[in-house]
């Protein structure tokens, strides 16, 4: 990543069959992103004119805003655009008010796990069999079935 390359975000109405394309990388449920796409917060990540992320969040609360779905283009993957998008995203929900932030992601989703951890967000509990009960296909990541959600928080009043 250069310096010349920097990312941009923007919040974005529903988007186009790309921008899906992109969150369905994150999430295989394409009814479940299309869901949610219509009733959360869309956002994008841009470096020049290329949208590389997507990114739906959900107020869960008064004080808590739910990051649903978290992607970038696996061209652009493993070159810091994640952490700065994810660090993008808790600085506009501390900027709109928000007191903390969840996440849910899967026990097999191991890149992710590390993301969000490295970023300050603590496991705050497990929802045993999530992807079993609620995806008909089965999930597999680096040869580990997807069964139970990983919820973490984090608290953006520190």
């Amino acid at each position: 990543m250069t310096e010349d390359m920097a990312l941009r975000i923007s919040e974005l109405d529903i988007g186009d069959a790309a921008y899906r394309e992109l969150l369905l990388l994150a999430d295989p449920d394409e009814e479940r992103v299309a869901h949610y796409t219509t009733s959360g917060t869309c956002f994008q990540a841009n470096l020049e004119h290329t949208r590389i992320g997507g990114a739906v969040w959900h107020p869960g609360s008064t004080r808590t805003v739910e990051l649903l779905n978290l992607s970038v283009h696996p061209t652009w993957q493993g070159q810091g655009y994640g952490k700065q998008f994810l660090n993008a995203l808790l600085a506009e929900a501390r900027a709109r008010g928000f007191h903390g932030m969840t996440v849910g992601t899967g026990n097999s989703s191991l890149g992710p796990l590390a993301l969000y951890q490295k970023a300050g967000f603590r496991i705050e509990g497990v929802v045993k069999d999530y992807f079993l009960r609620h995806y008909p296909d089965p999930i597999v990541e680096h040869g580990i079935r997807c069964c139970d959600m990983i919820r973490l928080h984090f608290d953006l009043t520190e």
